[in-house]
């Protein structure tokens, strides 16, 4: 049912198609359309007498102030008006003789319908008389067809054989496709299986599978000529059928014609612009194939530029394409198709203004994500802090960064908010200067505990958490003394920064597991305890099995 849609949409755009140009030339030739006497009069030009699309004869000469062209508009209106009106009956239709200037007239009762002059007759090389017969018994005769094929029965049996013959073209559309569709792909892999591709020493210049797919295009093609030639003659007969259309239907083909005559004329116009245009698309594909192999070597590293970082090559080739891209769009312009027609500047400056108003924070993130390439802030792959979001960069675009955090959620940064955002990276240390990464943490411990058993414990705890290296070794900075506690700061070193979310939490587990084993009790700093009669902080698991909660004791006054 989608091919049938697709070729009854085929059917409204090739009826479209070919309609317009068949109106704008039919009315273009239209003789009643014409309002003025034209030079060619000078030289013996005739005008037609129609009726219903049906020349009755024709005019060469003028009378008095009327010229050729207006005697047979005005012949054409007079006998229109009377084959409109059903009271008038063709048959009171006469011939009358001037007795001055001896010319026959066509008359209805004591109007002149129309008078032939010598001139006229000439154009037939009959005499006056004769050519005022002949044009009579036509002008009868056309007014009866003429309401013979307005009367109601027989529009409707025309309707009838329109939608007859629509249906019928419809059964047959849909019975082609139906056989083409399932006939089409066995011939295909008929040709596959059957013929070879075409090869030159150990390269395939064709596949057979190539061959296959072009015979199938090829019999589409044919499929396609067949339904628009079925197309024609199902028009050319629909529109014979009616008297509006019945012009449309007898020229059909040679409008048709005329049509595609006009559009390859237009066409020809521009074949030296179209040259033009080729030369520059040619230039500018080559120039691009040509620029390619450097930035090519550069991103591989096998040319090496002081001061060019590799991940710089695919933006600066990109961004280099665009620009030479631009800058043959600009030289080709001029040379398109009504580039100086009033439509096509109108159509620019709306286009313009329209970018100009629409683009301002697109061109800021575009700004920003081509900065952000040339400062090497970050890469894929990179663990990186952006303000309260820590993640992996996943996508790095000149107008928006994602990142995924260890929850599994992308966040979404428009890259001109990077611009004004400290970007901290913790990846980049270990991937340019091989230097691991020092992920710190703080423990507050209380004065009553020897700062060297604290240092070695907690150094003891980083040797043990995974992915922390043993070299360089870990240290510990005692970076405050306050009122209660002492602030140790941790550092250990680890070439695995995209996993420090989980190293950290290793770290923190063995350094709770290190502190019980030796007896550290990890507690507020503002604790107060009173040991006296109060259990140890301590996992019981890390006591003595014997252990007791010492006893609550209050030392008397021997004094007293």
């Amino acid at each position: 049912m989608k091919k049938i849609w697709r070729y009854l949409g085929l059917f409204c755009l090739v009826l479209l198609l070919t309609l317009s140009p068949i109106f704008m030339i039919a009315a273009q030739n239209n003789p009643a359309k014409q309002g003025q006497e034209t030079p060619l009069e000078t030289l013996g030009e005739v005008f037609p007498v129609m009726l219903d699309n049906q020349e009755l004869f024709t005019i060469r000469q003028g009378i008095g102030s009327f010229s050729a062209q207006e005697r047979a508009k005005s012949i054409t209106a007079r006998i229109e008006k009377i084959a409109d009106d059903d009271a008038l009956s063709p048959e009171d239709l006469t011939i009358k003789i001037d007795p001055e200037d001896k010319n026959p007239s066509i008359i209805l009762g004591d109007t002149v319908i129309a008078t032939i002059t010598s001139k006229d007759a000439k154009l037939h090389a009959v005499s006056q008389e004769v050519l005022a017969e002949r044009a009579l018994a036509k002008m009868k005769a056309a007014i009866v067809r003429y309401r013979q094929e307005r009367q109601p029965d027989n529009l409707l049996k025309d309707a009838v054989l329109t939608v007859s013959a629509t249906l019928a073209t419809v059964l047959i559309f849909w019975v082609i496709i139906f056989i083409s569709s399932r006939v089409f792909p066995q011939i295909q892999r008929l040709i596959t299986s059957l013929v070879p591709g075409v090869v030159f020493q150990n390269f395939e210049i064709i596949s057979s599978q190539t061959i296959g797919i072009f015979s199938l295009r090829v019999l589409q093609f044919i499929r396609t000529l067949i339904i628009l030639t079925i197309l024609y003659f199902y028009l050319t007969f629909v529109l014979r059928l009616f008297p509006w259309t019945r012009k449309f239907g007898d020229g059909f083909l040679q409008y048709f014609f005329s049509a595609l005559e006009v559009i390859s004329q237009e066409i020809a116009k521009y074949l030296p612009n179209i040259f033009i245009i080729l030369i520059i698309v040619f230039i500018t594909h080559y120039l691009l194939r040509a620029i390619k192999p450097f930035f090519t070597g550069l991103e591989r590293e096998n040319l090496v530029i002081h001061g060019f970082y590799p991940d710089w090559a695919k933006p600066t080739y990109n961004l280099l394409s665009l620009l030479i891209i631009a800058l043959a769009i600009v030289i080709a312009f001029p040379y398109l198709p009504g580039f100086n027609s009033p439509a096509f500047q109108g159509v620019s400056v709306f286009l313009g203004v329209l970018f100009s108003l629409g683009s301002t924070s697109a061109i800021a993130n575009v700004v920003g994500g081509i900065i952000l390439i040339y400062t090497r802030s970050f890469q894929l792959g990179d663990k990186i802090s952006i303000g309260d979001v820590i993640g992996d960069v996943i996508e790095k675009g000149l107008l928006v960064t994602r990142i995924r955090t260890p929850a599994n959620r992308i966040i979404t940064i428009p890259n001109s908010s990077l611009l004004n955002t400290n970007v901290i990276n913790f990846s980049v240390s270990q991937r340019e200067f091989k230097e691991p990464l020092i992920l710190q943490t703080t423990v507050t411990l209380g004065y009553d505990l020897p700062w060297r058993k604290v240092h070695a414990t907690l150094k003891e705890a980083a040797l043990a958490t995974k992915f922390i290296v043993s070299e360089p070794a870990p240290f510990v900075l005692q970076t405050s003394l306050d009122d209660f506690y002492v602030s140790y700061q941790l550092n250990a070193y680890t070439d695995h920064p995209s996993k420090m979310v989980y190293i950290y939490s290793e770290l923190h587990q063995n350094i709770q597991d290190k502190c019980n084993e030796v007896g550290i009790e990890i507690m507020s700093p503002h604790y107060k305890a009173l040991r006296d009669g109060n259990h140890s902080t301590i996992p019981e698991n890390y006591l003595p099995e014997d252990y007791q909660s010492p006893a609550f004791g209050i030392q008397s006054n021997p004094q007293k």
